[in-house]
């Protein structure tokens, strides 16, 4: 029984930190993917290592949401079933905020499937289905703030303002500056 009980802490404490580092991640791929479109670059870097900085978190950020939503299915408390990670609405407890992640998730889907189809589908049909990840995370955000032990802690609401700055900061730079020209090549003659 001893073990049955901290099996179970051990995936509350899976469930609950896996949750935290995906808004985070998703945070930190939003804030990459807007200075991917911005062309910045850190450093003298090259401009696709900002690209692959964005994809490489963007794909950790998947793993820790198949983390939170594996440990939120297995364990009794948290009472989902696998119909309500990708159906909407249809928890059996706090379905509107465990809706909102399952929207989130579904339009991350969305997102990883064309990413791998982007060659077939065209860079501009891509570019117009790539615009769901704005949607994922305002409700990734939202599902934090909406269920689990942790909604209305002090640290969970810190971390959630820090990466609403973050990604308002990052909005205000996409929308406020103009976009940087892509670079031609100078000829240099002798």
């Amino acid at each position: 029984m001893l073990a049955s009980n901290s099996l179970m802490n051990a995936d509350w404490y899976l469930m609950r930190a896996s949750g935290v580092v995906s808004l985070i991640l998703l945070t930190a791929t939003f804030v990459m993917g807007i200075a991917t479109f911005r062309r910045w670059r850190p450093g003298k870097q090259p401009r696709f290592v900002t690209a692959s900085l964005h994809r490489s978190v963007a794909l950790l950020s998947v793993l820790f949401v198949g983390a939170h939503v594996l440990s939120a299915v297995v364990d009794p408390d948290a009472v989902l079933g696998l119909v309500a990670v990708v159906v909407p609405f249809t928890a059996g407890r706090s379905a509107l905020w465990v809706g909102l992640g399952s929207l989130s998730i579904d339009l991350i889907a969305v997102v990883i499937v064309t990413s791998l189809l982007r060659a077939r589908i065209g860079a501009r049909a891509w570019r117009a289905i790539h615009w769901a990840a704005y949607a994922s995370w305002p409700l990734a955000l939202a599902h934090s703030f909406g269920t689990g032990t942790d909604a209305s802690s002090l640290w969970l609401r810190a971390v959630g303002i820090s990466c609403v700055a973050a990604v308002g900061s990052a909005v205000v730079w996409r929308v406020g500056a103009p976009r940087a020209k892509h670079l031609e090549p100078t000829v240099v003659t002798p």
